[in-house]
């Protein structure tokens, strides 16, 4: 069993994009950027971060990012994790913090044995401008404390509740495949690209104004725009007449599904 050796602030166990900006956010924030240690894995990544930033570093391996962190990050891809963890030894009260989709506390015992300090958050990109909102269960973990340094924070009861929220993330392409076919239609109609693309951007990015914080609730914002006889009233009551609204909540349901069944 081994003990923490060093006070690295945070240990990070797969270098991506999600690491990425997490790491970009603590570290170009106001006040003093946290030690982190990076694994190897993704070296290129790795030391490109590391280049960038003088709190943080590369380690020789994975066990010597568990070995001198006090808080680690895992970060891999879910099916990664049995074999990038396996012969690691984490502290009994070393705090263990997952961003690993579909992989639940109970396995993360395992994975983090014999760790207790366990943690697993939803972390969205916008935590790399200190803009998330993290959700987090269980309540009263070191999660906290990070993330709200990132943004803020949502907790949540259950692991169900998390699973819900993280289904609710796979809409993001679909919402940026929406966005691109009324920007295609404008192209269509004889408007040039570069322009149907920017005026479409500037029309959804000034929206975001409105959804503040707290946020008003969403259909009575919905509704607000759908001014009766207008236009905005009969394309969405063109989509709810097509069934779109009712697919995505069943989408939502088969994704949540998954989640369930690939829990390793």
């Amino acid at each position: 069993m081994a003990d923490i050796e060093s006070s690295v602030d945070l240990g990070v166990i797969g270098v991506g994009s999600l690491a990425e900006a997490i790491i970009t956010g603590l570290c170009e924030e106001h006040g003093t950027a946290p030690s982190i240690l990076l694994s190897p894995r993704s070296r290129s990544r790795s030391r490109a971060i590391a280049s960038r930033y003088p709190s943080v570093r590369v380690a020789e391996d994975n066990q010597s990012v568990v070995h001198q962190s006090n808080v680690i990050l895992l970060t891999m891809r879910p099916q990664d994790a049995a074999a990038a963890l396996r012969d690691i030894v984490f502290s009994p009260g070393q705090a263990v913090i997952s961003a690993m989709a579909g992989v639940p506390v109970a396995r993360l015992c395992e994975l983090a044995a014999p760790s207790s300090r366990l943690a697993r958050v939803i972390p969205l990109p916008a935590v790399a401008s200190r803009q998330g909102l993290t959700a987090i269960y269980p309540a009263g973990h070191e999660a906290q404390a990070l993330f709200d340094r990132l943004g803020s924070t949502i907790t949540v009861e259950d692991e169900e509740a998390l699973e819900a929220l993280s289904a609710s993330t796979a809409t993001i392409a679909a919402h940026f495949a929406y966005l691109a076919t009324v920007s295609r239609w404008l192209t269509a109609q004889g408007i040039r690209k570069a322009d149907a693309a920017r005026y479409v951007a500037a029309t959804f990015a000034s929206l975001a104004e409105t959804l503040s914080t707290p946020p008003a609730d969403l259909m009575t914002l919905a509704e607000a725009y759908a001014t009766t006889g207008g236009i905005n009233e009969q394309f969405y009551t063109s989509l709810r007449n097509a069934g779109v609204f009712q697919a995505v909540e069943r989408s939502l349901d088969q994704i949540a599904a998954r989640l369930l069944r690939q829990q390793p």
